[in-house]
């Protein structure tokens, strides 16, 4: 239960981040990818890999602008993601 209310409050702060200036969102996102990876982790140890992945698949349209950009640099460097 601890991990599923750190795991709301990491999308709010998602969404103050969201709020702030342009120039604050890079850093914001990159701080919030570093405590979002573990918290993932720790949501789908304690609750099983299906609410896992609804927080994973959250937390991935709240940052979708830096997955957007992993998959353009993996698919420029010779590959495709599905490949």
């Amino acid at each position: 239960m601890t991990s599923l209310t750190l795991a709301c409050i990491w999308a709010i702060v998602a969404t103050v981040v969201a709020l702030l200036p342009r120039r604050f969102h890079w850093p914001g996102a990159f701080v919030l990818i570093a405590c979002g990876i573990p918290l993932v982790g720790w949501v789908t140890y304690q609750n099983g890999p299906v609410i896992g992945m609804l927080v994973l698949a959250g937390g991935i349209s709240v940052l979708r602008w830096p997955v957007i950009h992993l998959f353009r640099w993996l698919r420029s460097r010779g590959g495709t993601p599905a490949e």
